[in-house]
């Protein structure tokens, strides 16, 4: 899922992300708003990641709802 997409189609997406990571907080969910990188930095923030084991989750996660 490219960028755009994972924006466009946030509303969908938020709940499985907090499926996914439910360590992220509703405010770090309305603060991503679609926005990858932001996600990636939510996510590394909240379970102590490396970038690049964060964005290797959100790439992994991503897959998973491509249309």
């Amino acid at each position: 899922m490219n960028k755009l997409e994972l924006e466009g189609n946030w509303q969908k997406l938020k709940g499985t992300a907090r499926e996914q990571w439910g360590k992220l907080t509703d405010n770090d969910i309305e603060r991503v708003v679609g926005k990858r990188d932001k996600l990636i930095g939510a996510i590394k923030e909240r379970y102590s990641m490396t970038q690049q084991e964060a964005e290797r989750e959100v790439n992994e996660w991503s897959v998973k709802y491509e249309q």
